[in-house]
């Protein structure tokens, strides 16, 4: 009764912001993004008879392994929960995760930890689901953004109309197109409101009913740009809809400043960068960290661009990835 998963994080070319149930992470638009094939949770989970409770470690990034207490062992409890109930058991976990980036700074973390821990912890009780129900159950985790890290490459997450049709589903693989994603930590401090508490504040935007209007041909234009692999249709609309949810996060009550001043200043960069010939555009999720996004072939010349611009800024170069996927390589 154990099983080892890998799952990465991703990048939302359409974000996910706001919910019309809370209960069911049911969001309120549909959303797509891509998986990020160098910012990875590995999580081992083991079921055991002789267990009487829960036992969660998590090796959070640079630390050492510690035990998880309070809210965020909680919600991991209830993601096991849920899977218990499917399978009928009551019987309790060791899980012990680890990531390969930082938590918590606005590069999904907590989308690939559920995604690993529910697909782990599904083959571990010997659930045998598909990849649309294991979706639907990582989505169930609170974490939204993670049942979009289970299929591969680049994922639509259809906010469907129900429980049952809200899923997730691969619309490109991977070697669809050679796209970099390049993460820029602009800080590795752990955001003060996570993605989770914000997405309650969305509705109260006077712009935020304008923006769902909005959206559904935002995702035609840019599925079809990356469909024809078209980095100039690509990229405007990338930036726009970055910049379109922080414009709600910063005018929902109360407001949700997630960028800092050097985010601003990598904006603008990249922004002279393109007038010089260096066609790279950004985006960015709940937080302050950048991603920017260019083709294989310019890789080399903007991060050596973003050495000049902060070379002790850490980066984390990214091409699209495999989904959630099992290993026999334990982590105990």
């Amino acid at each position: 009764m154990k099983a080892t998963a890998i799952a990465p994080a991703n990048i939302a070319f359409i974000k996910y912001w706001g919910r019309v149930d809370d209960a069911l992470t049911l969001p309120a638009n549909s959303s797509l993004s891509m998986n990020l094939s160098e910012c990875l949770t590995t999580t081992t989970v083991e079921f055991s008879p002789q267990r009487e409770e829960d036992d969660i470690t998590v090796a959070f990034y640079g630390e050492d392994p510690e035990s998880l207490e309070g809210s965020k062992k909680d919600r991991i409890v209830r993601q096991l929960d849920r899977i218990r109930s499917l399978a009928g058991s009551h019987v309790h976990a060791k899980v012990v995760s680890k990531n390969s980036f930082p938590e918590g700074v606005g590069v999904a973390s907590s989308a690939s930890a559920f995604a690993a821990l529910t697909v782990a912890a599904a083959r571990a009780i010997g659930l045998s689901l598909s990849e649309k129900e294991l979706t639907i159950l990582a989505r169930l985790s609170g974490s939204g953004s993670a049942c979009r890290s289970i299929p591969d490459g680049i994922v639509l997450w259809e906010k469907g109309v129900d429980h049952d049709t809200s899923s997730a589903y691969s619309l490109f693989p991977p070697n669809h197109w050679n796209l970099v994603d390049i993460v820029c930590l602009v800080s590795k401090k752990e955001k003060t409101v996570g993605s989770r508490e914000g997405h309650a504040g969305a509705w109260t935007s006077p712009y935020y009913r304008l923006r769902l209007q909005k959206l559904p041909k935002r995702t035609q234009k840019i599925t079809t740009a990356l469909a024809e692999k078209n980095l100039s249709a690509f990229g405007p609309i990338l930036e726009e809809e970055a910049v379109d949810l922080h414009l709600i996060t910063m005018s929902q009550k109360p407001p949700l400043f997630y960028w800092l001043g050097k985010t601003i200043d990598l904006i603008h960069a990249v922004q002279q960068w393109r007038m010089e010939g260096c066609e790279a555009y950004f985006t960015f999720d709940a937080g302050s960290c950048v991603h920017i996004l260019c083709q294989q072939q310019s890789k080399e010349e903007v991060v050596k661009r973003l050495h000049q611009f902060d070379e002790k800024m850490q980066l984390i170069i990214n091409t699209p990835a495999q989904g959630t996927r099992l290993t026999d390589t334990h982590l105990f």
